[in-house]
């Protein structure tokens, strides 16, 4: 039991490292996510909020083109096109975008920054324990954030595809010709999308803002045309509307809350990209923009189903809005948005993955950094190829947006309900406020959540379940990556000895001439392969490094202040080095760059030492025996680490090793 303890405390101390360094990068989508807050101030609070349009509020800024009508539609849930339908629904979007957004988020929950970063990590963070602490409840706070973590790859894969879809679909407005058209163009879109990944975000980051500006003052128009139509809608803004929906049509009117909380998807980001750009900006966004520019076309666009003629084309109403003149114009802007909505989630699943890898949530894979200004801008090959033939597959299984409306909401609404239960703990655990003040708080936002998510559960056979099932494999992948990689770690320090023995063994052995640097994470431990390498070959290099590579807690670490040098033995050094989170971990780059009294290396005369664990799946105790089983296969496709450090391949030897689990 007390290695299991020892290994559960090694987990919630990755998961807290994890979740401080995700937030930093976990939207990480272009140009204008590296401001730093000083340079934020430089740049100002209105440029830092353009940049947030394009970044922040892409996911949310598209959903009128589906919500509003989704909320009519969804087939689990028809509802009448009359006067207190539209006025409730109005009404639920409005108090859903204040209370969601408005209070829960801008007011509470963004305040509890890690360090001046925002997500659901970093809010995990703030509770879990430092080294040597307990905390209660760590597992499940762990095991909340992680999975909170995994559902957002499922927004990632849906998000795309509705978004292009449905503003695809307005060219069914322009012409019924373009109906068979739909798919391919949409697929086609989604193609082009993830084919120029490859060439980074900077120089189409450059224009999201603005064409966003754009993108919301169109909606602004939009809905000012038609509230003028019908100006009581405004009246809405009377929570009894809300009252008097429910008791209009009950059981429809609660499932479609499922498709009403379309309105505030997107909402996590906010929080998320807290670091990036700073509360305030942000709320500048938010208040000066975005809400009045949303509540606006709402509005329009429930005055146009207000008007008789206008009740048959809840299928499209948003399109159907649009003047004739201007449709196409609309139908292209639309496109553009959703595009930048698509690229912010991709970038943002592409940074979440280099976090993870980085800190052992996930194998070694390849990731390739686009710019050599911003390290943050990155590019993850494989991971872009599955969310490519995922978003492409659901286009093609669920044909259109309102078959995809289904798969979409029930993983965010997850997501917002495990960040308010753990938001609690940071108001009893690190603002000390007394229970039942907490209570007040989080208890009406959970109802509220509760019964968005109760509405999204139905959804669940209908499409929902794709969400879900992305969320639960990667929580189980993830955790058992970290659970392998510490009972790998544990099995072979059962066999290490401490550098100072073995080198008092062999300080008679011959010495050749050269630098060999052996890659080995336990300090002041002997590398298994020094261990045989002294068995096999009976020498020693006259200059040998024991390099230990560690990642900091800081997003960026100056090249001169990574290496930590001390002294173990007569022409035997320890090197620990230690990565920013966002910096590529090239080694050779950094020993060649370090210099310490005593210490001479020539970085083009070295050979390096790795180990190579080849992992089975046996009769050991620790792991499930299926968990053992796909922990060795994700073993197997894991990138090797001479190319995750950047080695020169030919001047690497692997000492091999077999470990069983």
């Amino acid at each position: 039991m007390g290695s299991d303890n020892s290994v559960d405390r090694e987990s919630v101390e990755h998961a807290r490292q994890l979740a401080e360094q995700h937030a930093n990068e976990e939207h990480s989508r272009d140009e204008s996510h590296d401001h730093s807050h000083e340079h934020g101030h430089k740049t100002g609070t209105v440029a830092l909020a353009l940049g947030a349009l394009g970044i922040v509020y892409g996911d949310i800024g598209t959903s009128p083109l589906y919500s509003f009508k989704e909320a009519f539609t969804e087939k689990s849930h028809v509802m009448t096109v009359d006067q207190i339908n539209v006025f409730g629904i109005c009404s639920l979007a409005f108090w859903s975008l204040i209370i969601i957004i408005s209070i829960k988020y801008l007011m509470f929950v963004m305040r509890a920054d890690n360090n001046g970063e925002g997500g659901i990590l970093a809010l995990t963070a703030m509770v879990l324990p430092r080294r040597g602490e307990t905390v209660r409840n760590g597992a499940i706070l762990v095991t909340l954030g992680v999975f909170g973590t995994a559902l957002l790859y499922g927004d990632g894969v849906i998000t795309p595809a509705i978004s292009v879809l449905s503003a695809v679909e307005g060219l069914e407005e322009v012409s019924k010709g373009f109906a068979d058209w739909v798919i391919p163009i949409a697929i086609a879109i989604l193609l082009c999308l993830f084919l120029v990944q490859k060439r980074g975000t900077g120089a189409v980051g450059k224009v999201f803002g603005p064409i966003m500006l754009v993108w919301f003052t169109t909606l602004a128009v939009l809905g000012l045309m038609h509230i003028a139509d019908a100006p009581r809608i405004i009246e809405s803004v009377n929570p009894y509307y809300a009252y008097q929906y429910f008791t209009h049509e009950t059981g429809h009117a609660f499932l479609s809350l499922g498709s009403i909380f379309l309105v505030v998807t997107g909402g996590e980001a906010l929080y998320a990209d807290m670091g990036h750009f700073g509360r305030r900006p942000i709320m500048f966004g938010w208040y000066g923009m975005v809400l009045p520019a949303l509540v606006l076309n709402y509005w329009g666009q429930g005055a146009f189903l207000l008007q008789p003629e206008n009740a048959e084309s809840v299928e499209s109403i948003f399109f159907s809005m649009v003047p004739d003149a201007v449709l196409l114009p609309i139908v292209l802007l639309a496109t553009m948005a959703t595009i930048i909505a698509s690229q912010a989630l991709i970038s943002g699943v592409f940074s979440l993955t280099a976090q993870a890898v980085q800190l052992d949530y996930l194998p070694r894979i390849k990731i390739r950094h686009t710019s050599h200004a911003h390290s943050g801008q990155i590019y993850v090959p494989l991971v872009n190829w599955l969310l490519m033939a995922a978003c492409i597959g659901l286009v093609i299984g669920f044909q259109t947006s309102s078959n995809l409306a289904a798969a979409y909401g029930i993983a965010v609404t997850m997501t917002m309900a495990i960040t308010t239960l753990i938001f609690f703990r940071v108001l009893t655990d690190k603002w000390h406020w007394k229970q039942w003040k907490a209570f007040a708080l989080c208890i009406p936002l959970l109802i509220v959540e509760a019964g968005f998510l109760g509405a999204n559960i139905v959804k669940i056979p209908h499409g929902g379940w794709f969400a879900l099932a992305v969320g639960i494999i990667l929580m189980v992948q993830m955790q058992t990556w970290r659970r392998g990689r510490a009972l790998v770690a544990a099995r072979i320090r059962r066999g290490e000895r401490r550098i100072t023995d073995v080198l008092d063994e062999a300080e008679d052995i011959k010495r050749v001439n050269g630098t060999a640097i052996f890659m080995f994470k336990d300090l002041g431990q002997a590398p298994p392969a020094l261990v045989n390498n002294l068995r096999h070959n009976k020498v020693l290099h006259k200059n040998t490094l024991i390099v230990s590579v560690d990642t900091s807690d800081l997003p960026r670490v100056e090249i001169k202040d990574r290496a930590t040098i001390t002294k173990v033995g007569p022409g035997v050094w320890q090197v620990q080095l230690e990565f920013g989170f966002m910096d590529e971990p090239d080694v050779p780059a950094t020993l060649a760059a370090m210099s310490h009294p005593g210490l001479e290396l020539d970085i083009d005369d070295t050979t390096y030492f790795i180990g190579h664990e080849s992992i089975i799946a046996g009769k050991a105790p620790g792991m499930n025996p299926l968990a053992e089983h796909l922990f060795v296969f994700l073993n197997r496709g894991a990138d090797s680490a001479s190319r995750f450090f950047n080695l020169p391949v030919d001047r690497v030897f692997e000492v091999g090793s077999h470990v069983e689990i």
